[in-house]
């Protein structure tokens, strides 16, 4: 019993939010110190020496209890921070979230936690939380539709981060009165908005390639104006790749109409 007590446990969970949340909710409910316990997504699990390792059953249930206790003991903008971080690609940020959560509760004010940058765990989180909202933002500006055939105005990224619902509300306010959708090839989800109503999100479904790559006539004339446009605006003798690179990375531009 008393090597079982030393012994690590790690919940191995789903690589979704509500997998995340569902080991961290387990790993709380053992009331444990930071040094007991552990998260490790599915796919990303090197095994180490004196651990116990358990599968955490992803469960909604889990993660809105997760979160509402994040707002009620850590505060509103906690909660911001480990939502964004917890869309962050860094495989450690089920950790992190949990080790916040963890000295949080170990500090007489839990809801000044985001003070406590000098602990590790809340500064991975903070750095995580920048990154996202940092991309979220870079997207914002970058992103470009096109129109289909149907009428809908169509979108793919392909962002490291899952930023979907960080920008959904930004393109829903401003086009309310279009259908449009927003497919996210590295994560296999899609932004689907009605116009007139709200946003939803769909989640491990691809859009058929073959009709949001049939282009409306009026879409080839916009896009043969636009490239027109840049072109004569270019100033050859002053052209800087290095500079344009900078602040358009190559990795970005696949899916922007200027580059197609």
């Amino acid at each position: 019993e008393r090597n079982r007590f030393l012994m690590k446990k790690v919940f191995i969970c789903e690589n979704t939010i509500t997998g995340i949340y569902s080991g961290i909710y387990d790993a709380w409910k053992m009331k444990p110190k930071k040094e007991q316990v552990g998260i490790v997504l599915k796919g990303d699990i090197e095994q180490e020496l004196f651990c116990e390792y358990e599968e955490s059953q992803a469960s909604e249930k889990k993660a809105i209890a997760v979160e509402n206790m994040i707002r009620k003991h850590l505060g509103l903008e906690a909660y911001g921070e480990i939502y964004h971080a917890i869309l962050s690609h860094d495989k450690e940020r089920g950790n992190a979230i949990l080790g916040m959560m963890l000295a949080a509760r170990n500090i007489p004010n839990s809801r000044r936690i985001t003070e406590h940058l000098g602990n590790t765990d809340v500064r991975k989180v903070f750095e995580l939380s920048r990154r996202v909202s940092n991309e979220a933002h870079f997207f914002k500006e970058i992103l470009r539709f096109r129109e289909l055939s149907n009428g809908i105005l169509f979108a793919e990224i392909e962002p490291e981060n899952q930023i979907l619902t960080c920008i959904a509300g930004h393109f829903a306010n401003r086009l309310p009165v279009e259908n449009w959708m927003i497919y996210d090839a590295s994560h296999q989800m899609t932004i689907v908005h009605q116009k007139m109503k709200n946003w939803f999100l769909v989640v491990g479904e691809k859009p058929n390639s073959a009709k949001t790559t049939l282009y409306s006539e009026k879409e080839r004339q916009m896009e043969d104006l636009w490239k027109g446009v840049c072109e004569s605006i270019s100033i050859r003798e002053r052209e800087n790749y290095r500079l344009q690179r900078q602040h358009l990375p190559l990795k970005y531009r696949k899916n922007m109409v200027e580059f197609a």
